[in-house]
């Protein structure tokens, strides 16, 4: 019988990530008579021990927050923890700390709030014997087993605006005005927030793109007297004849790889290509921060909910998601044995082509 119960969250920072704590912490408390742990940090909190128990009051006026009161971490993988002793730095196996230090304190259940890696990991300890639960939070929105993750749509909603408002400037000085945003994968963010804002090209990961072609779709307007363009690029969007962007390791014990540049570079190119005086814009963390919209607050809600009722179930090693707007759970290996990436065939690209949008394929 579940008495006490841990929460975390990992990877990057997302808005909506106060909400789901608030809802896990007010609902296992209020409905349940649970006692709650807030590790800090992500799973570095979990494994140093270093954690806060909550009261009802600690969550108090969160909901619309953004960030996590807990701190996060996309940088502290469990089963490969940087530990530094006498100098020496060392990648440990540190799952079996977890587990003392969650029976020293009688936590019975761990909810576990991160991307496609935080919730890899998540799995790995549930096959240990940890009483697991998943919420799926990204701004890319490429977990397979969800129609949205936590953040997803604010930072659709914050990409959206700066469509808007790039359009204005393009249009006064008749610029072509690139907007970066992130999609190391999958062009969820791009894609939605391209056609919401009206933009001219939209270039993802799943559809590689010949840059003559977006050129030429530029030309194509300025003759017929449209006199500024705007392109939205995911961050991992590639050229059909090699990369413009550059992939980089972030760290020699890292599987995660940093896109940088694909803005700065399309605008060198497209202006060489057209004659058209570029600028780029990189939205970056701009996407995570801030507070979330009334949806993200609302998806939080109902998955922090849900989880702690699947705990009191004993409904664990799952990840909870919403599919046709209904709460599901679908287990780890569901939800992160692949990416959901934007189908090049599907509705929303084919919408975006059938009102001119041009994706240079």
């Amino acid at each position: 019988m579940v008495k006490r119960i841990g929460v975390l969250t990992g990877g990057g920072d997302c808005p909506g990530l106060n909400a789901v704590i608030r809802a896990v912490v007010r609902t296992a408390m209020l409905k349940y008579g649970y006692e709650v742990f807030g590790y800090k940090n992500g799973y570095r909190g979990l494994v140093l021990n270093d954690f806060v128990k909550f009261t009802s009051d600690d969550v108090s006026g969160i909901l619309d927050k953004g960030g996590t009161l807990l701190g996060t971490s996309n940088r502290d993988n469990p089963f490969k923890f940087k530990v530094e002793k006498n100098g020496d730095i060392k990648y440990m196996d540190m799952s079996d700390r977890i587990i003392e230090n969650m029976g020293i304190f009688g936590v019975d259940a761990l909810v576990v709030i991160g991307g496609d890696g935080t919730l890899k990991g998540a799995e790995r300890l549930y096959q240990k014997g940890v009483k697991v639960i998943g919420i799926p939070k990204t701004i890319d929105n490429d977990i397979s087993s969800t129609d949205f993750a936590v953040g997803f749509m604010t930072a659709v909603d914050i990409a959206t605006d700066a469509v808007d408002k790039l359009h204005s400037t393009a249009e006064s000085y008749h610029r072509v005005m690139i907007l970066e945003v992130t999609g190391r994968h999958a062009g969820w963010t791009a894609l939605e927030a391209g056609i919401a804002g009206g933009a001219d090209v939209i270039l993802i990961p799943e559809i590689p793109y010949d840059i003559n072609k977006v050129a030429q779709k530029i030309l194509e307007r300025r003759n017929a007297g449209k006199h500024f363009s705007i392109v939205i690029a995911s961050e991992g969007a590639k050229c059909i004849d090699g990369k413009i962007t550059v992939e980089t390791p972030e760290d020699e014990h890292s599987d995660r790889i940093k896109h940088d540049g694909i803005g700065t570079r399309l605008a060198d190119y497209l202006e060489n290509l057209t004659g058209i005086e570029s600028r780029v814009t990189v939205l970056g963390h701009l996407q995570r921060g801030g507070r979330p919209i009334p949806y993200d607050r609302i998806l939080s809600t109902r998955y922090g909910v849900a989880a702690v009722e699947s705990a009191d179930c004993g409904k664990f090693g799952t990840v909870v998601s919403i599919q046709q707007n209904r709460i599901t759970h679908v287990t780890f290996e569901e939800a992160v044995s692949k990416r959901k990436q934007v189908p090049p065939d599907g509705e929303l690209v084919r919408i975006a082509k059938s009102v001119g949008v041009g994706f240079g394929d």
